[in-house]
């Protein structure tokens, strides 16, 4: 198999709601959707494998089942599988967080830490989030606000439009906003460090918990330095358009814009991996078809060479190497 059609594990977090559900299809036994993890090997939630061989089986026992070779060379620095793609439905505010580096995360929780791209797919009209410092701040300061509870006072709250991108390295405060449906590409990790959390509480009837001695620890106290726009300028290419979102260290993300066919490869490089952001289409890989419509997730496995994509509609495009076209 070179395509791979995925169902993303969902969670029900108290600050989502039910765009997931009603317009992206997901499934989950639950009054509301905040997360579809769409591209996963986390143990908190896995990529499941729908259609052929591997029906039912998760992405992590493909891989164990094919070997690392189908994750391409790019991928073999990487002790676990190097990202996690989600959709967030946010329809209150997320908590004031922060996610630590690689260095930390690994000694102190035994995962990776979390740099992350936020792609706005859609938000309602004056919906902002909170992105770093107004001001670089000092470490005293910073304990002093989290303490008398006066930190908002010096975040720095961006509006956001659909199109938008925002690059959070880790360190970087951070706090998605009301009203914001973003595409989230990450490191494969699940360690956040709440900050602020409104005073809500959990399931259990108690304040969620915070996690603010860590997030001192980690926290860089200086405005952002990332435009919140793509990283390149659209680019014609044969059935559409083309634009890079963000390139880092970790992951490249493009947004495809297509009505036609065009023709992407998955060289020995890196496996690709689509999510439709809208629209319908078919992908096609020597005699392998697969048809994806909105909210669809498909694994595109490494050395699977030239393939065709066919449609109208929007996809979101990540691969760990070069742009696929140049594979």
């Amino acid at each position: 198999m070179a395509i791979l059609k995925l169902k993303a594990p969902c969670k029900d977090y108290i600050w989502g709601g039910n765009r997931l559900r009603e317009e992206y299809g997901k499934q989950l036994d639950s009054d509301r959707i905040a997360e579809s993890w769409e591209l996963s090997c986390h143990k908190d939630g896995q990529s499941v494998i729908t259609g052929g061989e591997f029906d039912g089986k998760t992405l992590s026992d493909y891989i164990a089942a094919k070997g690392k070779g189908v994750l391409g060379k790019n991928c073999g620095r990487f002790e676990y599988f190097p990202v996690l793609i989600k959709l967030i439905d946010a329809k209150d505010n997320l908590s004031v967080q922060v996610h630590p580096s690689n260095e930390y995360a690994l000694r102190v929780e035994g995962e990776y830490g979390k740099t992350e791209m936020w792609y706005i797919v859609d938000c309602d009209p004056g919906a902002e989030l909170l992105y770093g410092f107004k001001h670089e701040i000092s470490k005293e300061e910073f304990a002093e606000r989290i303490a008398n509870n006066t930190l908002l006072e010096v975040t720095n709250n961006v509006p956001v439009h659909k199109g938008d991108v925002f690059f959070i390295e880790s360190g970087t405060l951070h706090a998605i906003g009301k009203g914001i449906l973003i595409a989230e590409i990450q490191q494969n990790s699940n360690t956040t460090y709440r900050i602020y959390d409104y005073g809500r509480v959990g399931k259990d009837g108690k304040p969620r918990e915070l996690h603010v001695e860590k997030a001192k620890e980690v926290t860089n106290l200086v405005p952002p330095k990332y435009p919140t726009t793509a990283q390149g300028a659209p680019t014609a290419i044969e059935g559409g358009k083309e634009t890079l979102l963000r390139s880092c260290e970790y992951f490249n993300v493009n947004k495809l814009e297509l009505d036609g066919t065009t023709k992407l490869t998955a060289g020995e490089g890196s496996f690709n991996s689509l999510l439709v952001l809208d629209g319908a289409f078919e992908i096609a890989a020597g005699s392998e078809k697969a048809a994806a419509k909105k909210g669809d997730s498909l694994f595109i496995t490494a050395g699977t060479g030239e393939y065709t994509v066919t449609g109208k509609g929007t996809i979101c495009l990540l691969y760990t190497s070069p742009s696929p076209r140049d594979a």
